[in-house]
């Protein structure tokens, strides 16, 4: 299969990373993109799993809180019930 050229625009600071990193493991940047490339066709999918940053310490805390029902206000069974306990004066 002939290569033919393509252009891409990248982060001048990212492409130096990047070179130096697949320099590294023996490899271009030109053939590193094409691993990328079909290892995509191949998966049919973005070969990484693309999503948020890992969770910091605190919304961790916060979902195990939640979880064990610390900090939540009580459970209530209708809207009407939720507005009389929110006007309510404490």
């Amino acid at each position: 299969m002939a290569a033919i050229s393509t252009n891409i625009k990248i982060d001048a600071a990212l492409k130096q990373e990047s070179q130096a990193l697949f320099e590294s493991l023996g490899l271009n940047l030109s053939t590193a993109v094409n691993l990328f490339l079909r290892q995509a066709v191949r998966e049919q999918a973005i070969p990484f799993r693309v999503g948020s940053p890992a969770l910091n310490a605190v919304t961790i805390k916060a979902i195990e809180d939640a979880r064990n029902g610390v900090g939540l206000s009580r459970g209530f069974s209708s809207v009407a019930e939720l507005m009389e306990d929110l006007n309510a004066d404490d």
